[in-house]
């Protein structure tokens, strides 16, 4: 299992998540610096997925 990194990828993971969970608002994917794991805690209670599933979420069809 692979950790996604958000530094550096904050757009591109929250674009990604909003494409395939209409559901998220953009206080779900509000991300600062620093804050990884309340954004992982919010779309995980949100979403109802573990890390895990929300790394392979992001990191499949990866540029």
């Amino acid at each position: 299992m692979g950790k996604f990194k958000i530094k550096g990828r904050a757009n591109e993971i929250k674009g990604k998540l909003k494409q395939k969970n209409a559901s998220l608002t953009n206080d779900d994917l509000l991300y600062e610096e620093g804050q990884d794991d309340e954004f992982y805690g919010r779309l995980q209670q949100k979403l109802r997925k573990t890390k895990g599933e929300l790394d392979e979420l992001v990191n499949s069809n990866k540029k």
